[in-house]
C-alpha cells in the first residue's frame, strides 16, 4: 500500500475548509476584504462556497443550516485552527491589519517580526475564528 492509497483505493484529497457563521453577510464582507472572491448575491444564502487559487474550496454555512441536519450542534469553545493569508510583504501585513482593525474587526496580535522569519499578525473574523496575516520578513 502506498502513501496515496487506502484499503478502499485512492486516499481522500483535502478539498475544502468550512466555516459556520452567525451572520453570512458579515462573514462574507470580512473575507472579501481579504481578497476572497465571493459573489455579492451570496450574502443571503444559507450555504456559500468558492474556489480558491490552487483548487481548495472555502465554504460558509449558517448556524441554522448546520442545525438543520445536526440539531445538537454547538460552537467549539476556543480556537485551534486559523486561516492564514499571505500579504506579500511586511508592509502588506501592516496595511491589511490596519485596514481591518480600523474597519472594526477585532485585532488579536498586532503585527510583529516573528522569530521564524515572517512579519505576522492575528485578528478574528466576525465569528471569532483566528485569521493570520503573514509575509516573508525580508
Amino acid at each position: 500500500m502506498t502513501a496515496h492509497s487506502t484499503s478502499r483505493g485512492t486516499a481522500p484529497r483535502f478539498g475544502m475548509i468550512g466555516l459556520v457563521v452567525r451572520d453570512m453577510a458579515a462573514s462574507l464582507a470580512f473575507y472579501r476584504r481579504l481578497g476572497v472572491e465571493i459573489p455579492e448575491d451570496a450574502d443571503a444564502q444559507p450555504h456559500v462556497d468558492t474556489l480558491l487559487p490552487g483548487g481548495l474550496r472555502l465554504a460558509w454555512d449558517t448556524v441554522d443550516t448546520i442545525r438543520s441536519f445536526d440539531p445538537d450542534w454547538s460552537p467549539a469553545v476556543g480556537s485551534r485552527v486559523s486561516l492564514a493569508f499571505d500579504c506579500g510583504s511586511p508592509e502588506g501585513v501592516d496595511a491589511v491589519y490596519a485596514e481591518l482593525t480600523e474597519a472594526g474587526y477585532e485585532g488579536r496580535l498586532k503585527p510583529w517580526d516573528a522569530f521564524w522569519g515572517q512579519r505576522y499578525a492575528t485578528l478574528h473574523d466576525p465569528d471569532g475564528n483566528g485569521v493570520d496575516l503573514y509575509a516573508p520578513n525580508t
